[in-house]
């Protein structure tokens, strides 16, 4: 029974070398079982009886998990061809049926048909339906593949947790070294042929013809693995300098390039070397199982050691991701090499266990060395992650220690920080864990106790693999759409979007991201037991594929595609919106008030069209819309009247435009400039420069003045009282003197003086004259009456010299009241 490699599945997991992770699983489970090799050559032109054979080979029940393991890749195989071959058949299959319907449906009998027609339609009919049946048939083939498969797994984990839950002899008890005295004789012999096998392999490619080049490729892969992966981090660091874009992201993706450029050039050395050894020498077949292990496990090495170097950063402290101290980086520098030591040997030992076929005291044995070596490992990196004071100080303040010791009085008496309360919780359980592990493996739970050290490894190895990719996606996602990035302000230039959308959109994107990333993270960490690689990638794609809530089918792929959908649709529409504001509309002959009305509208439409497409794409048809739409009925008729109402009148605003973007309005005692037509509300901004939102429905169940809908021009009207004694010609010059030498005053129409009338005994001079807009009527007044004031004086065309409050006069809203003037009683 084997543990390490799912834990070196899951480090290639988490290093997102999923790619490669199959097919690893595959040549596994193969190189171990001979048994069912499923490698042979098949026929060009596979038929659906011979995939039925193959999958009848396949028994029911199978007692061993390596058999297990090698049927059901057998299993998947056969699923493969036979979606193969149906995918090959719907084509005809459809060219077919084309081809009858052009040849019509048989007529009724009695009826006459061209013997020719007929004899077609029988030799395509009985062609049809021969292809549809090898295509049920196959897919028939395909479903029971499948579910045999699931039998298997099933199978396999009920071996494996009946084996893990075995209790064996205890360490502490004479019996158990007394069970592998038994069985050393024949483990001894096995080992003895399989050192022999690895003997002859390799005196045959050192000694042999091509001696010389084994060694000089020997000596080039260890170069390459030593000084190539630190010639290649140096190159990464010059180029990260110069190349890799500024921000957090240049340290991140510095990072992740060091991880994969170091399991690359372990993997390149380590598949060469095995290369040059494999086809000079003379390998055994245990020997070779052995050889194409190790050279797939060196993936694994690089990869933990490619991870400890690009997270502890030792020679490059300020590109460090984690919040570390200078110290610890160096006191940690050498544990990725020791726990890839550690987890070689232990891997190697339980390897040759399984190649060699060893006892079940050996391989006892061999699970309680591993379990108390990974627990020791696990408890010396748990110390040496304690940090001491002095480090505390130094992570905590960036100071070095001897910096703190010129520091004052004050600072210097300053008590450091606490520990975090998680980091006290997580080291207290992983030494409850720890501890359980020792009283397993002396209770004889070697298995389990081997299988829980295992997984604590595993943790603590994708927990870190997940630490930088969580990193690098959080700082990927802002480099994207930070409104602080290069690209971020290139899509505001070319967008016009807000900086507060763009950073929302960032941390959205960084969220979907690593959720999509804990995800699988989640999968390989909770995966059930016995799972193996090849089972947890084909259940993530199984997950992955769809999820049925209720009665809707979520796929991912449906999802991104709606996703996509979605922001391509408002991409697209909010350039169309841009086109329209500043290339196509100010080219026409309409109004701004109307622009902006026109491209609110066709902003509404294209929204409910991307919506309505991106639903489409999630595979939520008219008839489900219009199910919701139902269902929200009652709600709306109760709960959504106003909303409702003030959607359509706002609808309505857009559409008839008796109010626009730009009119001066007076909406009961309110009156502004209408700035904004929104779906459910118009902003108002009224002389004091406050917003006043109105409910669209007000401006279509109430009386509005739109000051400017018909006529953009306003009035200036002023009612002068003079005595009777005035003479009127003369004063009727000079205040046209006074409009005309204004230079607001629109000439046409001309500004005239009337006498309205006599009121208590004094001639009333009215004053009407026009300016641009509405809104120059208060100064433009002001100014009038200044001039006429002066003009008056200068005519010597006194006021009255005593006038009682004249009669209220009938205003117009909207209006300022009319401007009478008075002098004081005479002495």
């Amino acid at each position: 029974m084997t543990f390490f490699p799912r834990w070196l599945a899951a480090g290639l997991l988490a290093a997102l070398l999923a790619a490669s992770g199959p097919a690893w699983a595959q040549s596994t489970t193969a190189a171990a079982t001979p048994a069912a090799d499923s490698s042979a050559p098949l026929d060009p032109e596979v038929t659906v009886p011979a995939l039925r054979a193959r999958l009848d080979k396949i028994p029911e029940t199978v007692e061993r998990n390596e058999d297990i393991t090698a049927f059901v890749t057998e299993t998947q195989d056969i699923v493969t061809l036979a979606q193969r071959f149906v995918a090959s058949r719907s084509g005809p299959l459809a060219d077919l049926n084309a081809r009858l319907g052009e040849l019509g449906t048989a007529p009724p009998k009695g009826t006459a048909e061209d013997p020719d027609i007929t004899r077609q339609r029988t030799a395509l009919e009985k062609e049809r339906n021969a292809l549809d049946a090898d295509i049920r048939l196959a897919r028939l083939v395909s479903v029971d593949a499948q579910q045999r498969a699931s039998d298997l797994r099933s199978q396999r984990r009920a071996l494996f947790e009946a084996r893990l839950l075995e209790r064996s002899h205890s360490p502490l008890s004479g019996a158990f070294w007394r069970s592998i005295a038994a069985a050393w004789p024949a483990d001894s012999d096995r080992l003895k042929s399989f050192a022999t096998e690895v003997r002859t392999g390799a005196s045959t490619a050192l000694r042999g013809e091509h001696g010389g080049m084994v060694v000089a490729v020997l000596v080039g892969a260890l170069l390459l693995a030593f000084v190539g992966t630190w010639a290649a981090e140096h190159a990464l660091t010059q180029l990260a300098s110069r190349v890799f874009p500024k921000g957090r992201l240049r340290r991140s993706l510095l990072a992740l390039s060091t991880v994969v450029m170091t399991v690359f050039v372990v993997g390149l050395a380590a598949q060469w070397a095995w290369q040059s050894l494999q086809d000079a020498g003379d390998w055994g077949p245990m020997a070779l199982r052995l050889g194409d292990a190790v050279a797939r496990f060196a993936l694994f090495v690089g990869f933990v050691i490619g991870l400890g170097r690009a997270l502890l950063a030792q020679r490059r402290p300020s590109w460090r991701l984690p919040p570390m101290a200078d110290g610890m980086a160096a006191r940690m520098a050498f544990f990725p090499w020791l726990i890839a030591g550690v987890g070689t040997l232990s891997w190697l030992t339980t390897q040759v266990n399984t190649i060699m076929d060893a006892s079940l005291a050996a391989t006892v044995l061999t699970h309680a060395a591993s379990a108390l070596t990974l627990t020791a490992l696990t408890a010396i990196m748990v110390m040496r992650l304690r940090l001491p004071e002095a480090d505390l100080g130094t992570a905590d303040t960036g100071k070095p220690a001897d910096a703190k010791r010129t520091e004052s009085p004050a600072d210097a008496a300053e008590p450091l920080p606490e520990r975090p309360l998680w980091v006290g919780l997580l080291t207290g359980g992983v030494a409850a864990v720890l501890i359980a592990i020792c009283v397993l493996v002396a209770i004889g739970y070697v298995s389990l106790a081997s299988f829980i050290a295992s997984q604590l490894v595993w943790t603590g190895v994708v927990a870190a693999a997940a630490y930088l990719l969580f990193k690098f996606f959080d700082d990927l996602a802002m480099a994207l759409l930070s409104s602080r990035s290069n690209v971020g302000q290139r899509l505001q230039k070319s967008l016009n979007v807000a900086p507060t959308t763009l950073d929302q959109a960032a941390v959205v994107l960084s969220g979907v991201l690593r959720v999509t990333l804990f995800f699988y993270l989640v999968i390989a960490l909770l995966a059930p037991l016995g799972t193996t690689p090849d089972e947890l990638f084909q259940r993530s794609g199984q997950v992955g594929a769809s999820l049925k809530v209720g009665q809707f089918e979520l796929v991912p792929g449906a999802l991104l595609g709606a996703l996509g959908v979605l922001v391509i649709g408002f991409i697209a529409l909010r350039l169309f919106k841009r086109w329209l504001d500043n290339s196509y509309l100010p080219s026409t002959t309409l109004e701004p008030g109307m622009r902006s009305s026109l491209t609110t509208l066709l902003g509404y439409v294209g929204g409910i069209l991307v919506i309505a497409s991106a639903l489409s794409a999630l595979g939520i048809g008219v008839e489900r819309i219009a199910w919701v739409a139902s269902a929200l009925s009652v709600g709306i008729g109760f709960g959504l009247q106003a909303i409702v109402q003030n959607f359509i009148s706002g609808l309505i605003l857009l559409a008839e435009r008796p109010v626009k973007v730009g009119d001066w309005v007076v909406l009961g005692t309110a009156e502004g400039d209408v700035r904004r037509i929104n779906v459910r509300a118009t902003e108002i901004q009224l002389g004091d420069r406050s917003t006043l939102i109105v409910p669209n429905s007000e401006f279509i169940t109430k009386t509005v003045r739109n000051m400017t809908l018909a006529n953009a021009e306003g009035r200036v009207l002023i009612r002068l009282p003079m005595p009777l004694t005035t003479d009127a010609n003369r004063a009727r010059e000079v205040l046209l003197a006074a409009c005309s030498a204004h230079d607001g005053i629109l000439p046409t129409p001309a500004p005239s003086v009337m006498l309205d009338g006599i009121e208590n005994g004094f001639l009333i001079f009215q004053v009407i004259a026009y300016v641009q807009s509405p809104r120059l009527a208060g100064g433009v007044r002001s100014d009038l009456l200044f001039s006429m004031l002066d003009g008056l004086k200068q005519a010597d065309l006194p006021l009255v010299a005593y006038a009682a409050p004249p009669a209220p006069q009938p205003t117009v809203p909207g209006e300022p009241p009319p401007v009478t003037a008075a002098l004081p009683p005479a002495a």
